[in-house]
């Protein structure tokens, strides 16, 4: 999720896409297999949301440290899709992360005992959860944009922090990913979405990304011209 960094453009291609996969993977594991655990330990949604909260923090915390030197640790299209990426590098990032994606699905399933192959049942739609795919979307584009030229410990501290708030201030719970969407309509566990859901979220997400990027160019190109 984090911006491109300078050594990553010199690296093979195929060092990036996998790093962008695993990334994505992990961040997907964790959703989900984090969802599933907190299911089955309490009856409290809010207990639930919480655990979720503080796993996919936590692990995007790690993998953006691990990866952001290889690939830029974007783990997302929308990000990918702002970020000024050749062509064919921005299709190989957006089919790892995909594939990544659901990979992390089916591996959570996996290590929960649940049917790896499956379809979200959990509604999320209406004005109100479309608009707030929009907005955390804008804030997390907004985010890596304002923290691209600073350490790779605040881009990374920054992006999971963003996050974990932004999972209890928007109505959706903030997928602000359409990697994530994708994949998480291919599971009926706490962190689901219906299939038939994940399209306005994504098209939300995408709008979100575009506007943030618009913002970043007016806000913060003082900045990256002194870099």
């Amino acid at each position: 999720m984090a911006s491109v960094e300078a050594d990553s453009r010199i690296r093979p291609l195929a060092a990036n896409v996998v790093a962008e996969a695993l990334g994505t993977a992990m961040l997907l594991a964790a959703v989900v297999g984090s969802g599933i655990m907190a299911e089955r330990l309490t009856n409290d949604d809010a207990l639930r949301l919480l655990c979720n909260t503080l796993a996919t923090g936590a692990v995007l915390f790690v993998a953006i440290m691990l990866f952001a030197p290889i690939s830029g640790a974007h783990f997302n299209p929308a990000v990918t899709l702002v970020s000024g990426l050749q062509r064919w590098t921005a299709l190989s990032y957006l089919v790892a992360q995909v594939l990544g994606a659901i990979l992390g699905v089916w591996l959570a399933h996996a290590m929960f005992g649940e049917p790896v192959f499956a379809f979200g049942l959990k509604a999320r739609t209406g004005a109100g959860q479309f608009l707030s795919e929009a907005v955390a979307t804008f804030g997390l584009v907004l985010t890596i944009a304002g923290t691209a030229h600073r350490s790779r410990e605040a881009i990374a501290a920054s992006v999971a922090l963003y996050i974990v708030a932004a999972y209890w201030f928007t109505a959706s719970t903030s997928f602000a990913n359409p990697a994530v969407t994708l994949a998480r309509s291919l599971t009926p566990t706490f962190s689901g979405i219906a299939p038939l859901d994940a399209p306005a979220f994504i098209a939300a997400q995408l709008l979100g990304a575009v506007a943030a990027w618009m913002c970043a160019r007016i806000l913060f190109a003082a900045n990256a011209a002194k870099e």
